[in-house]
């Protein structure tokens, strides 16, 4: 199964005359270096978040500590 391809950047490459990038290129490859660092150096403030979905957080923190204890738990009784 080939990924879907993004019809604007076939659309500016042909354009600007260029070829289109093929199913195996990635279109980030076509920007200059200022353009992929200013995008990337956009600060992005935390994401708002209910108590429901914080104390949802914290308990699914809990749980994979006590599912990993289970798992070191197990693997090192296996071991005798």
């Amino acid at each position: 199964m080939t990924p879907p391809t993004d019809i604007d950047t076939i659309l500016q490459a042909s354009a600007r005359g260029q070829e289109p990038p093929h199913d195996d290129e990635d279109p980030i490859m076509f920007l200059e270096q200022e353009q992929f660092v200013s995008d990337r150096s956009v600060p992005m403030p935390p994401a708002r978040l209910s108590g429901r979905a914080k104390a949802g957080l914290w308990l699914l923190r809990i749980f994979a500590l006590i599912v990993s204890g289970m798992v070191i738990y197990t693997f090192l009784s296996q071991l005798h």
